[in-house]
């Protein structure tokens, strides 16, 4: 998995510094990221909190978490239908 380089905290500390009013390509400079990731970030923070974009980190994890618990289940599954399809 992707290391991640910056909390949720610190990016909502930039994009509050992005809504006020510090041009998209000095915010990119200043903290060492490209324009497309500030818009990226704006794209899946933008408008969010602190307490807000934890609560949709551990909501990311969790999620993750169940489809691997459904793909591993259906796995299992499909191979006793194959184990049971089997003429002896």
């Amino acid at each position: 998995m992707k290391r991640l380089r910056f909390t949720e905290e610190q990016i909502i500390g930039v994009l509050k510094e992005a809504e006020a009013g510090a041009k998209t390509a000095d915010l990119a400079r200043r903290h060492g990221v490209s324009e497309a990731t500030l818009y990226n970030w704006k794209a899946k923070y933008g408008g969010l909190e602190v307490s807000e974009a934890k609560r949709l980190r551990a909501l990311e994890d969790e999620n993750g978490r169940l489809k691997r618990l459904l793909a591993d289940a259906m796995l299992d599954n499909a191979g006793l239908k194959d184990l049971l399809s089997k003429k002896w």
